[in-house]
């Protein structure tokens, strides 16, 4: 699978006072945040969460993060609506990485990236990695295996 050159969802979040900082301008962390409500938001739109509640036996299925960046491009401010855009990076075996892009209008206002895995919780148990299910085919696209010997090629090259 190709990384989308298209966003696979679009939404937009505006800058609310409490995000801002005595400048009125976005603070950094708070990009990480607006990463994760557009990754909810495009899971709910096919009918997912990224967490789900335990059951009767202590276990759930989610979404743990294994790495975040982001890299910023212009400042936002206090009453501004951003469009965040998502791209599907990578879809793994048990690992997805999502990116995102933050724009005002035709600013690029910052770039982001979430790498997660598919885990299930267990009580008690270590946290155990499993293969994304076909069931999440239709919103990420399907797993590639070439695409995946491309990149363990280009990591054991670096």
């Amino acid at each position: 699978m190709e990384p989308d050159k298209q966003p696979r969802f679009v939404t937009s979040r505006r800058v609310e006072f409490v995000d801002t900082d005595m400048a009125g301008i976005v603070h950094f962390t708070n990009f990480f945040r607006y990463m994760e409500q557009a990754e909810a938001e495009f899971f709910r739109t096919y009918g997912f969460t990224l967490a789900e509640r335990p059951n009767a036996a202590g276990t759930a299925e989610g979404w743990p993060r294994v790495a975040c960046s982001c890299s910023f491009k212009s400042p936002a401010y206090h009453n501004e609506v951003l469009e965040v855009r998502v791209f599907v990076r990578r879809r793994g075996f048990k690992s997805l990485t999502l990116g995102y892009e933050f724009h005002r209008g035709s600013t690029l206002i910052a770039t982001g990236q979430i790498k997660t895995a598919y885990c299930r919780f267990t009580v008690g148990q270590p946290i155990q990695s499993l293969e994304i299910p076909a069931k999440f085919d239709e919103m990420l696209g399907p797993y590639d295996a070439a695409q995946e010997e491309q990149v363990a090629v280009s990591d054991r090259e670096k």
